[in-house]
């Protein structure tokens, strides 16, 4: 069984910055594509950033595009996601995701572990 443990929410002014972390357990990190979602409250889950067993390969939605940072360290077994110039818009509930699969996945379907979630409030 895989555990995963976020941290690193908390609140921030618009147009700050926060690093959230995610680390797993168990000795298969380095195989799986990792991801982040984030939730907001009356709406679904949806992807924010995905990224490759190796790290070579990631993906953003749009709406973060070049102010989110999605990186990994395979041998702390940890993910990350640098947030900058967070809006208010980026307030959620941020869950740290593993892939079934190798590759790069972007469908909420394709993970099948999941953190309890932390979070993000930016305020205005």
């Amino acid at each position: 069984q895989v555990q995963l443990v976020e941290s690193g929410g908390g609140l921030v002014q618009a147009g700050g910055s926060l690093r959230l972390s995610c680390t797993a357990s168990g000795r298969t990190f380095s195989s799986y594509g990792m991801g982040w979602f984030r939730q907001a409250p009356g709406k679904e889950r949806v992807i924010v950033a995905a990224i490759s067993p190796s790290g070579s390969v990631t993906y953003y939605a749009e709406s973060v595009k070049g102010r989110f940072t999605i990186s990994r360290d395979n041998a702390k077994n940890t993910v990350y996601l640098q947030m900058n110039s967070l809006k208010p818009e980026d307030t959620a509930i941020y869950y740290c995701a593993r892939s079934q699969y190798g590759g790069t996945a972007v469908l909420t379907s394709d993970y099948n572990y999941w953190g309890q979630g932390t979070q993000v409030t930016v305020s205005s």
